[in-house]
């Protein structure tokens, strides 16, 4: 298997492209990671795959979906395959407000713009704020989705540390300074507060208010990404950054997560003059959001106990993170580190010196069992000694038997290490700093 793995690599990045001279430049942030064609093989029956973000839907009400599908077509089917308002649906709208209200949101219909899920939202934002070389601060790690999109529109990138608690507020200011005594334009901050993709970890209910203050009084806006918002096991939803700051936040949420992704259906709630660009530039890219997948959320939002089903979806996760944690805990060689996430999809872990998890994973695969190696979420080349592990869709024995596979490999790789020596530091969850004038990260 490794021999085909390496095959598929070598055959992907040698492909001659003859229109390489034509692209426009901005197409060099593109970039595509070895890590797709491991995935391919990753996604054989044989291996547990612990790589992917992929919802677990198996206990969605397929029945009154499909009801439900079913009355949208009978009693207002040309509507629903007709083109729609760049905008959204004005239903749905006022649904995503009402849901919304769980996180502390009080909010307009008229300031949300539906998207194609809410990667199209970061995607949108991104293109009507960035000029080739602004700044954008992100955590470190961070979603490997948004980077990509930083990385097209020619953004640079500056990652700021979290901890145990999240975002690290000093850090945040220091690294709010430093860019700006080099003279360089920060356009905003993303960040993921709650259950973070990838690092797991939560920002605390202390440090909001502190984040919030620093980004107003540098004048810096904030980008809230809040997929797994809804997704906790324990205890209310955290409350919304966008809840305490209306003007300098803006909020994206996703039914991906809570309801089932192939909808592709997410949204922006922004300030009203951001508002308007983004229907602008939604407008210029697909005209609208899909009308049909609108109209079957609404009728499915209207006829099923969908607070009820996000319940389920939290006790099933809450499930697959125990069986995770567990199986770490009996299997894992003692030189390892993780987090314990209190929601959403993923745990975090911290390797030994020496250990490259991008090199590994071949290894890994070989042996039956995939994750994500920790460079594919930082903009630097940082994360070499880490990895991301996904709970959310596996069974509980699917994760424990990888969770044995990886183990093994992990202690091959550090036999091997030790055999013929080794040198490296183990990053924290994540490397704070600033590279100057002039870096370009993307």
């Amino acid at each position: 298997m490794l021999v085909s793995i390496m095959s598929e690599i070598s055959r992907s990045s040698t492909r001659l492209d003859q229109y390489v001279d034509r692209y426009a430049a901005r197409t060099k942030g593109m970039t595509a990671s070895e890590i797709r064609a491991l995935f391919a093989v990753a996604s054989r029956p044989e291996v547990v795959s612990l790589a992917g973000g992929m919802p677990n839907i198996s206990g969605l009400p397929l029945d009154i979906v499909g009801r439900a599908i079913g009355d949208l077509i009978k009693t207002n089917g040309p509507t629903a395959m007709q083109y729609g308002s760049g905008q959204g649906t004005p239903e749905l709208r006022e649904q995503i407000c009402e849901i919304m209200r769980m996180e502390g949101i009080d909010a307009h219909p008229d300031d949300v713009v539906v998207t194609v899920g809410s990667q199209q939202a970061v995607d949108l934002v991104t293109r009507i704020f960035i000029d080739p070389g602004d700044v954008i601060i992100c955590e470190a790690p961070s979603y490997v989705g948004a980077l990509g999109v930083f990385r097209a529109y020619q953004a640079d990138i500056v990652h700021v540390e979290m901890d145990e608690h999240g975002l690290v507020p000093e850090l945040l200011e220091q690294a709010i300074a430093a860019t700006k005594a080099a003279g360089r334009t920060i356009k905003f901050l993303y960040t993921i507060p709650n259950f973070h993709n990838p690092a797991g970890v939560t920002l605390s209910a202390e440090r909001r208010p502190e984040i919030l203050r620093i980004c107003r009084e540098a004048d810096i806006l904030i980008l809230e990404d809040n997929p797994y918002g809804l997704l906790g096991f324990d205890g209310p939803p955290h409350r919304a950054l966008r809840a305490d700051e209306a003007e300098g936040v803006i909020y994206l949420g996703s039914f991906s997560k809570t309801f089932a992704p192939g909808f592709r259906v997410g949204w922006a709630l922004a300030p009203h003059a951001v508002r308007e660009k983004l229907v602008l530039a939604q407008e210029s890219a697909t005209l609208c959001p899909p009308a049909f997948s609108q109209m079957a959320i609404s009728a499915y939002l209207e006829q099923h106990d969908w607070q009820g089903q996000i319940k389920q979806f939290r006790e099933m996760y809450r499930e697959r993170r125990d069986a995770m944690i567990s199986a770490l805990e009996d299997m894992m060689p003692a030189s390892v580190r993780w987090n314990v996430p209190d929601g959403g999809f993923y745990v975090w872990l911290t390797l030994p010196p020496g250990i490259d998890s991008k090199a590994m994973l071949p290894r890994a695969v070989t042996a039956r069992v995939a994750y994500v190696p920790g460079t594919a979420f930082y903009a630097d080349g940082f994360g070499t000694s880490s990895m991301r592990l996904s709970f959310c869709y596996p069974t509980p024995e699917r994760i424990r038997e990888g969770v044995r596979r990886l183990a093994g490999v992990l202690e091959q790789e550090m036999e091997l290490r030790e055999m013929f020596g080794a040198t490296g530091s183990i990053p924290t969850i994540a490397r704070s700093r600033y590279d100057g004038p002039g870096t370009d990260m993307a």
